[in-house]
């Protein structure tokens, strides 16, 4: 594909993708705090008729609108022949549906288009807040229209970080009690808020998939930012296994330290 044509398809993905996401927030607030029918998938996963209808509504926009694409989506049964494709949709319907449910706010529409293993354009809707992240591969990051980066520096404040505790706390020096930034129920907002400098990192702990990570990793790393393993290895997408393991997001010279402390002081 020629470059002018490659932007152009690109372009149209991005406005594609931001209309889609903005309508699938528009329709998960409008059933936001009303009874719902929601049960338990797999071991401890909730699930509402309310992920179900967003799931829906992203499909047909964006699956009906580029249907060459590949779809992988946490509520759609998974189509391995996404695997073969050049681009891929990935979704995550409602992230932070134990929050949705309880009628917290901290709750997102997250959606990414990934090339090959890479995203390269990604859309986080928080519209209990009015808070419409979005990125494109280097063109930056925007939250509400406005360039947003990752805070500078490498010192360590702890209530300015977010994930697991005890995972954190193997940062502090003498290991004492930490108090850290208060829980984030939606993991994509969560390191949505390292992109606009309201956290200066988060974590993830194991078992997180690719619906719940690809938008925003492009999100934090066209801010300035880097997201990446513990271990400092770059995050794959689209491939047969989509589950992950301990994640860390930070501007890019914390990030640095904080990957450089668990190099040297590894996870049992």
């Amino acid at each position: 594909m020629a470059d002018v044509e490659l932007r152009d398809t690109l372009a149209r993905d991005a406005a594609l993708l931001t209309e889609a996401v903005r309508e699938a927030g528009t329709l998960a607030k409008s059933l936001f705090r009303t009874e719902l029918k929601n049960w338990i998938k797999g071991k401890s996963s909730p699930v509402s008729e309310a992920d179900i209808a967003v799931n829906d509504l992203l499909e047909q926009r964006l699956r009906g609108a580029s249907p060459g694409y590949g779809w992988l989506s946490e509520e759609s049964a998974d189509d391995e022949t996404r695997l073969g494709k050049k681009y891929t949709w990935i979704v995550d319907p409602i992230d932070g549906t134990r929050s949705y449910l309880a009628g917290n706010n901290d709750w997102c529409v997250s959606a990414a288009l990934v090339e090959d293993a890479s995203p390269v354009l990604g859309a986080v809707f928080a519209p209990a807040s009015d808070e419409f992240f979005f990125a494109a591969r280097g063109q930056g990051a925007r939250l509400n229209e406005r360039r947003v980066q990752a805070t500078e520096g490498d010192d360590l404040d702890f209530s300015r970080m977010a994930g697991p505790k005890p995972l954190v706390q193997r940062l502090s020096p003498s290991l004492e009690e930490i108090s850290l930034h208060p829980r984030i129920g939606s993991l994509a907002l969560r390191l949505c808020r390292v992109a606009h400098g309201g956290l200066d990192a988060a974590f993830a702990g194991g078992q997180s998939r690719d619906w719940d990570l690809a938008a925003a990793n492009l999100i934090v790393q066209e801010a300035n930012g880097k997201m990446t393993a513990l271990s400092g290895d770059a995050i794959l997408y689209n491939r047969r296994d989509v589950v992950h393991g301990v994640l860390v997001a930070a501007g890019r010279d914390r990030h640095a330290r904080i990957v450089g402390h668990f190099g040297s002081n590894p996870l049992p």
